[in-house]
């Protein structure tokens, strides 16, 4: 899957593109974010499962993961989500979703998350 591919979602449309994805299976929300990232401020999951994984333990982990279950993946500004993304694209992941501006764009939109 070409990087073009690889749908860019802002945290305000997450909510359609999970309900899309359910088209294809159970969604998953990745978020590659450190420990510290997490403690500082995550989304609460409503409807959908949220699974933390530091974007260095991916490939070691990559086993944990179906390539057959549609994945949006969170970082802190988007950068780590995409790169992640793309990883996953790259190795038959066919449903993958960066969520674009991360967890600082979801703060903006869901002001129970702090900003960090």
């Amino acid at each position: 899957m070409p990087l073009s591919a690889i749908t860019q979602v802002p945290p305000a449309a997450l909510t359609q593109w999970l309900q899309a994805a359910r088209a294809h299976g159970e969604p998953l929300v990745l978020d590659v974010r450190e420990p510290a990232e997490w403690q500082a401020a995550s989304p609460r999951p409503d409807g959908w499962t949220l699974l933390p994984m530091p974007m260095h333990s991916v490939p070691a982990r990559l086993h944990e993961l179906d390539p057959a279950r549609p994945v949006a993946v969170l970082c802190h500004h988007g950068g780590r989500s995409m790169q992640v993304a793309a990883f996953l694209a790259h190795h038959g992941f066919a449903h993958v979703a960066n969520i674009t501006g991360g967890v600082d764009a979801w703060a903006l939109h869901d002001p129970s998350i702090p900003r960090y």
